[in-house]
């Protein structure tokens, strides 16, 4: 899987009606607005620490990065002069389509190599695309799924991870370790510098069994197996594993919880209604692509929010206890 994922956004630009999908910044600017006021007001939460890493993992075409830092100029132009600009991409052409929408920037491979200090970090739709392992319950014990030949292959695991002791027959059980592992490593610099990781993508609140694994080719599904390096591969991100590590390595984590939820708290469809009325012309564009953000029905239920943070820092804005 992590091969072909290399191989996917190597040389391409997947974004959009003529890519493979959309995600939230291309269907409403209000999303990274708001995301920029939310780190603006983490920022203060953290004392207004100057430089202050600004980091975004998987930035796409920069869009969200690119909303959020004119929202943030507008409303908070001590914060924008307090931030060093930091991206994660390893796509040579997505590194391109940024630099033209975020001149300044640092770009990076891997998120260890931002340099030391306090950070906000957000990694939207970027932990689904990172690979995982899959374990199938046969006849009372664990096989792993491998891939040969455009098909899988089921075999006992060699030095096989701790695995739920019962299952159903047929149970699949997926494994993040590039996830948690990306976790540990947030954690560990939240801890020692300070800051936080807002984390948004999809998958389940809670731990359980199933085979998340899946692909989009042209805003369809596709077989992930057919066409390695040719679609777009991914699977569920396990919040609840998540956050449990982070917890495990001294960190706060708050969530997950429905992103619909936690956008309408940032008041996101208050700022589509003000975009909405400045444009008449596409107020119902705006509008709809506000509420597929939010609805239930649309990506507010599937999709979470999940925050990393220094342990002293208090809870940050959109996960307040109801």
């Amino acid at each position: 899987m992590a091969r072909a994922v290399a191989e996917y956004y190597a040389g391409r630009d997947p974004f959009g009606r003529a890519g493979d999908f959309t995600t939230a910044p291309e269907i409403s600017q209000a999303f990274g607005e708001c995301l920029g006021l939310w780190a603006a007001v983490t920022w203060q939460m953290m004392g207004a620490p100057a430089p202050l890493r600004l980091v975004e993992l998987g930035p796409g075409r920069g869009t969200l990065m690119a909303d959020a830092l004119r929202a943030i100029a507008e409303v908070m132009p001590a914060f924008r002069a307090a931030i060093d600009l930091h991206l994660v991409e390893a796509s040579p052409t997505l590194r391109a389509a940024q630099a033209a929408r975020l001149p300044g920037a640092t770009w990076h491979d891997q998120v260890e190599e931002v340099p030391p200090g306090p950070a906000i970090l957000i990694a939207n739709e970027f932990l689904d695309a990172l690979p995982i392992r899959q374990f199938i319950h046969r006849e009372g014990g664990w096989r792993e799924r491998f891939v040969q030949d455009g098909a899988f292959l089921e075999l006992p695991p060699e030095a096989a991870p701790p695995l739920p002791a019962e299952a159903p027959e047929g149970a699949i059980h997926e494994l993040a370790e590039a996830g948690l592992a990306l976790t540990r490593s947030l954690t560990e610099r939240l801890r020692s510098g300070g800051g936080a990781a807002l984390i948004l993508d999809y998958g389940p609140a809670e731990a359980g069994f199933g085979d998340s694994l899946q692909a989009l080719s042209a805003h369809g599904p596709a077989d992930p197996l057919a066409a390695p390096g040719s679609v777009d591969v991914t699977a569920h991100v396990p919040f609840a594993a998540l956050a449990e590590a982070a917890r495990g390595a001294g960190a706060a984590a708050h969530g997950p919880l429905p992103m619909g939820l936690f956008l309408q708290r940032l008041g996101l469809m208050s700022r589509a209604a003000i975009l909405a009325r400045s444009n008449p012309r596409q107020a119902g564009l705006i509008l709809s692509g506000a509420e597929r953000l939010v609805a239930p029905e649309g990506m507010g239920r599937l999709f979470k929010a999940l925050c990393l943070c220094h342990p002293g820092l208090a809870i940050p804005p959109g996960f307040e206890p109801v």
